[in-house]
């Protein structure tokens, strides 16, 4: 005989009606306990852990109510499935409240007892096959793709299928499979690495009403293409910008915003560096950052080795030249919002309604790039999050109690209001270091670098010895930009192993990847 799929109790005051039903779950490979009265019910699961227990409703002595408490106070994993003839509306309603997991109406088949031992005992089992052969199919269409000449829709779908792989292997535990697909994500990154070397001057050089699967939708494109359309419509706008937010992470805030809204999910490329002191302020002013210092450098300060806040300090300001250039006329009901923290979160969360007549409202959320920069700082944060699986949940976590969950519930009633989500850019995580040379005033960021002559290996950094070919402002003649590829990081020579050792396995951003250029914007639509 093979092996027990699951031990199942179960109780009824009339057991010897149900033998065919005992019997057919044996055969099935269940190991079947019988009970015919609440009392012994309690007893035995005192003793012994039940996978399912199918009770009933109506018996001698204590009820299968009654039962019901008792049994989920002893073991409340234990899934118990009521069996009634009572399909009154006031009993449903008393089991659900206390916990039943399913119900059956008396007589029952052996087709609906069956369905309740492979939802209750056998759904993981079924869903890990079903998850292993369709993966195994997909990860061999992905490879057989790989060979193609691909364009940025492909690496798009690529880089989307990866995401949805990773999140489902979150869910099973087979470690063969997770490491091929670790393995995936780095071919997929070295590849996209000589993608984006080879094409991202053809992109960002290509007319703006022409994009496309081949040339991507870029930072300074986003407003125009997902927030001005709605403003010439007459639609207010929440435009929230999450910094440094992957696609993965969107899907755990998803998930929780679902009972509120429908979702319409676009992409976009994260202009290069992918960092937010480029990234963000072209999303704001509508300009690649070289166009940003030629026409307003009293509000671009990137040059220096300011902290990134400062160095974002005037994007209400590019925010408002933007609407004026598309003759947006506000009224001057603009308002711009930057959430550092989460007491002046909570503050905005509380004063929400003071928006809600604005053309237009930008929030900025810095919480999620905290928790990537804090984990590398903060041992405590990284044993909470040691791997790509428990980052997400931390995120799902922060997100459930947040300040932006709580905005956007509130605006989920504002059916007049259209509510956009985006990020600047994503973050990878950083696993390998290569060593970087540059003088002391040589950037300190850890994905891209200017200075002068500043160099790296060329295998693990994109070389930018003329910043204006690729829309980054010029600071000297001698000062070139390197941007690191892959989940490379730079590391100077001096003291070398210690700072390697200090920032591998840390979330960092300004490079080249499928995680860090290839970022959502959501439309999302009040249910």
């Amino acid at each position: 005989m093979s092996s027990i799929k699951g031990k199942i109790l179960w109780v009824d005051d009339e057991i010897e009606l149900l033998k065919p039903h005992i019997i057919l779950l044996n055969q099935r490979g269940f190991e079947t306990d019988t009970a015919t009265n609440g009392e012994d019910a309690i007893e035995m699961v005192k003793k012994c852990h039940y996978d399912l227990i199918f009770l009933d409703e109506m018996m001698v002595g204590i009820s299968g109510l009654e039962t019901l408490s008792y049994l989920k106070a002893i073991d409340p994993i234990a899934p118990v499935v009521m069996v009634t003839k009572n399909e009154a509306e006031s009993v449903m309603e008393d089991a659900i409240g206390r916990k039943i997991d399913d119900y059956l109406t008396k007589p029952v088949n052996p087709t609906q007892i069956l369905l309740a031992c492979k939802k209750f005992i056998e759904s993981d089992r079924i869903e890990k096959e079903k998850f292993t052969q369709d993966y195994l199919s997909g990860f061999a269409q992905l490879s057989m793709k790989m060979l193609e000449p691909l364009n940025w829709g492909d690496w798009k779908d690529i880089y989307v299928k990866l995401v949805d792989w990773s999140i489902e292997l979150d869910r099973h535990s087979e470690e063969g499979l997770h490491q091929t697909l670790q393995d995936k994500w780095k071919e997929c990154n070295a590849e996209f690495s000589k993608f984006v070397e080879s094409n991202y001057r053809d992109w960002i050089n290509h007319p703006d009403d022409d994009r496309s699967d081949e040339n991507p939708i870029l930072s300074p494109h986003v407003s125009d293409n997902f927030v001005l359309p709605h403003l010439k419509n007459g639609q207010k706008v929440f435009y929230f910008v999450v910094d440094c937010m992957r696609l993965d992470q969107w899907l755990m805030m998803k998930e929780l915003l679902s009972p509120y809204y429908t979702f319409k999910t676009n992409y976009y490329s994260s202009i290069l560096p992918t960092a937010t002191p480029y990234a963000r302020n072209a999303i704001f002013a509508g300009l690649f950052p070289q166009d940003i210092k030629k026409y307003f450098p009293q509000w671009w300060n990137v040059d220096s080795n300011t902290e990134d806040h400062k160095q974002n300090a005037y994007e209400k300001e590019l925010l408002e030249t933007w609407l004026e250039r598309r003759r947006i006329k506000t009224g001057g009901k603009v308002g711009f919002v930057k959430i550092f923290d989460t007491d002046f979160g909570k503050k905005i969360e509380r004063e929400l309604n003071d928006y809600l007549d604005n053309t237009i409202t930008a929030v900025v959320i810095n919480a999620v790039d905290m928790i990537a920069h804090s984990r590398s700082d903060y041992a405590i944060l990284k044993e909470i999050a040691p791997d790509e699986s428990a980052y997400r949940s931390l995120t799902r976590s922060w997100f459930r109690h947040s300040s932006l969950f709580g905005m956007l519930k509130a605006l989920s009633q504002q059916k007049d209001i259209k509510v956009i989500i985006t990020t600047d850019h994503g973050a990878i995580r950083c696993l390998r270091g290569v060593k970087v040379l540059g003088d002391r005033d040589t950037s300190t960021n850890l994905r891209y670098k200017f200075g002068k002559n500043v160099k790296a290996d060329k295998r693990h950094a994109m070389q930018i010895s003329n910043p204006n070919d690729y829309k980054i402002p010029s600071i000297g003649v001698t000062v070139n930009n390197i941007i690191a590829k892959e989940d490379f990081y730079f590391v100077y020579p001096t003291d070398y192993h210690q700072f390697l050792n200090r920032y591998r396995d840390s979330f960092q951003h300004g490079g080249i990847s499928l995680e860090e250029m290839i970022v959502p914007v959501i439309e999302l639509e009040q249910r």
